[in-house]
């Protein structure tokens, strides 16, 4: 089920000038805050790659059988089988499971409001806009706040009383090593648990609501059909992280483990699901830091766009008067404002490059420059020689 409306507003060409400063204005912070971030990350990268590095070169791989004391305070490896005395339960339903954490999802049945505009610049630098605002009922995993609905009457959403949790063993055991929550949180490998119809007599005693429940592939509904969902219905699903070994890059701090402080700055604290050697972590750890590195970087360029857009706004909304020449400065606008943030941004990560990382940068500005005296010098050696013409010497008639 869904219905629709619309909705026409219009703004005059100054109210769109005034806008269009105020945009300039956060154009102007946009700016400022992406230079300021793409320094920052620059430095982040280099000091989390100082601390790998570093990490590397220290690390110890140690057996999980025994602890010995002569590791305190040093980053070790330890790999190894995770066991635990406690169960995991979720008491709301009864559920029960043997693993590391057990985590509900819930999403009830409600309301959602999707909009979407049509602007159209009218001649004398005005702007019509048309707004189609639509409702349908979906599942969503958190409360949607019909109050906030441009038009709420009819589309009231009922309170979510049962949400979403994660029940996790509060210690465990890596043989003979101890694992608390600081570690426990970085496990991952959480797969579905499917529940079963033998559950039922558990979840009924279990639940204290007024929806009738079934189980449904897997799932719990609580509500009359689940094939005709009603407003305020619910479905509950599971998911099990499994005891399984564990590899652990961590500072020994007696049995437990701790964040190891690198001198370069950050603190080592690494987990991976299954057997694996401390070379790979690490090898995945700085892979894990280059992508977030070129991914900071590209949001950081795509922003600095949107800010020299904005700062170059106005120029589009002032020659809206004719709209042609609004469309035609704006598509300007945005190649200059596209070329600007290459600039800015380039610049600041050299900047940064200077800063952080000195001798590497000298380095490759002098090969570059080397590179181009080469290139050329071997240009002018290929350049062909100018023909000399012998003087004429005829004899006289």
């Amino acid at each position: 089920m869904s219905d629709s409306f619309r909705e026409v507003t219009s703004v005059s060409w100054f109210g769109r000038i005034k806008r269009a400063i105020g945009g300039v204005i956060f154009g102007l912070i946009l700016i400022v805050l992406m230079v300021i971030g793409l320094f920052w990350n620059e430095g982040r990268a280099v000091q989390t790659a100082r601390s790998l590095a570093e990490g590397s070169g220290a690390v110890v791989s140690v057996g999980a059988d025994s602890v010995d004391a002569a590791n305190d305070g040093k980053l070790v490896h330890v790999s190894g089988p995770v066991t635990t005395d406690s169960g995991l339960a979720d008491p709301d339903f009864g559920i029960a499971a043997q693993g590391l954490r057990l985590s509900r999802s819930v999403e009830m049945y409600q309301w959602k409001e999707e909009s979407k505009s049509e602007t159209t610049k009218k001649l004398g630098g005005g702007e019509e806009t048309v707004t189609t605002y639509s409702y349908s009922k979906v599942w969503d995993d958190s409360q949607i706040d019909s109050s906030d609905f441009k038009k709420p009457d009819g589309h009231q959403n009922p309170p979510m009383a049962i949400h979403s949790r994660t029940f996790q063993i509060p210690q465990g055991k890596l043989v003979a090593f101890d694992l608390d929550t600081p570690v426990l949180d970085r496990i991952e490998g959480d797969k579905d648990y499917s529940l079963s119809t033998d559950q039922s007599a558990a979840i009924k005693a279990a639940y204290t609501g007024t929806k009738p429940f079934s189980i449904v592939d897997g799932k719990i509904y609580l509500g009359n059909d689940n094939t005709t969902p009603a407003l305020g219905d619910y479905r509950i699903g599971y998911e099990l992280a499994p005891l399984g070994v564990v590899s652990i890059v961590a500072r020994q701090a007696g049995s437990r483990f701790e964040p190891y402080q690198t001198q370069a700055g950050d603190a080592l604290l690494m987990v991976d699901t299954g057997n694996v050697p401390a070379e790979k972590m690490f090898a995945d750890a700085v892979s894990a830091n280059t992508l977030i590195t070129w991914l900071l970087r590209g949001a950081g360029l795509l922003l600095l766009t949107i800010g020299f857009a904005l700062f170059l706004s106005p120029i589009g909304v002032i020659l809206d008067v004719i709209p042609f020449l609004g469309s035609m400065a704006r598509m300007g606008t945005g190649i200059i404002a596209f070329v600007l943030a290459i600039l800015v941004g380039t610049t600041t990560i050299a900047v940064a490059w200077f800063w952080y990382r000195p001798l590497l940068a000298i380095g490759i500005l002098a090969a570059g420059v080397i590179a181009a005296v080469i290139v050329y010098r071997i240009g002018r050696s290929r350049k062909p020689a100018v023909p000399v013409v012998a003087p004429s010497t005829g004899a006289a008639v």
